[in-house]
């Protein structure tokens, strides 16, 4: 069965809810979140500057030189560990920066 253009829209914008809920409860590591929702951004039927997808953008960006999901398999215990303090700074500054577009996401979408 062929899925509308509204029907994938409406799907995506679930899966949004659903990790911006996992990443307000800690079910979803707040940094992997912050990923998908980057790439959710093109996908939920919304302007490409959408100000609630584009602070995950920035959070990505700015993190996408960390371990982080599962790029972490190719990285050495030594790297990992050694990152592991910047991980949590970044998760921390992550939160400061984009909790509140977190929640105002599954505000929007969760309908």
């Amino acid at each position: 069965m062929k899925m509308s253009h509204e029907e994938y829209i409406e799907r995506q914008r679930k899966r949004a809810v659903e990790v911006a809920s996992g990443m307000l409860d800690g079910s979803i590591h707040y940094l992997e979140g912050a990923i998908e929702l980057s790439s959710l951004r093109f996908e939920v039927g919304l302007p490409e500057d959408d100000k609630d997808f584009l602070a995950f953008t920035g959070v990505s960006s700015e993190t996408d030189h960390l371990p982080i999901g599962s790029a972490r398999q190719f990285w050495s215990k030594e790297a990992l560990e050694r990152h592991e303090a910047e991980i949590e700074k970044s998760i921390e500054w992550a939160k400061e920066v984009s909790l509140s577009e977190c929640k105002s996401i599954v505000a929007r979408f969760n309908a």
